[in-house]
């Protein structure tokens, strides 16, 4: 009666950015019988082993750690990774790219984008010391911010200008600036 050993090997490798690759393989084999199953396993092992090993090194394509995932909208027709985060860790939240395509494109929604410009033209606000506001409060420009950031932003300006949002109570709690 014939024996049916079955075999997989699988490595994963940690890369560079939290990535990893792995290689799996498997291989079915029939053995005559029960009595020969732990050394044809040893050999098998070390077959798949050696086979794995051999073909784990080429590790195949690598984005730019310094941009991929870094942009939540499409630059350069590439899409972003939808994880609501921007930047690259040093204060330029758009790729050289995508500031030459597009000098007005905001981080927030539509709607904060025109309720900051409205509240600044309204209320006669120096364009420069809102932007200083934000990065002060943010560390990053009033372009920049995200939703959350700029609902806090607009709620600043709010009560900067003597305007509250109907209860008095403030929306959001302030969070520092992130690192």
């Amino acid at each position: 009666m014939a024996v049916i050993l079955q075999m997989t090997y699988m490595k994963k490798l940690g890369l560079p950015n939290y990535s990893s690759h792995s290689c799996a393989v498997s291989l079915t084999v029939e053995i005559p019988d029960v009595s020969v199953a732990a050394q044809e396993s040893s050999k098998l092992y070390a077959l798949l082993q050696t086979a794995v090993d051999n073909e784990i090194q080429e590790v195949g394509f690598m984005p730019d750690s310094t941009t991929y995932g870094m942009n939540n909208r499409q630059t350069n027709g590439h899409a972003g990774n939808g994880n609501g985060h921007s930047g690259n860790g040093n204060g330029n939240h758009r790729t050289a790219a995508s500031a030459s395509n597009n000098d007005d494109r905001w981080n927030c929604t539509d709607g904060q984008k025109g309720f900051i410009l409205r509240i600044i033209s309204e209320s006669k606000l120096n364009k420069q010391d809102v932007e200083e506001q934000s990065l002060q409060l943010f560390g990053v420009g009033v372009k920049a911010l995200d939703k959350m950031q700029a609902s806090q932003l607009i709620e600043e300006l709010l009560e900067k200008t003597g305007k509250q949002n109907g209860n008095g109570q403030r929306r959001w709690s302030r969070q520092p600036a992130r690192a």
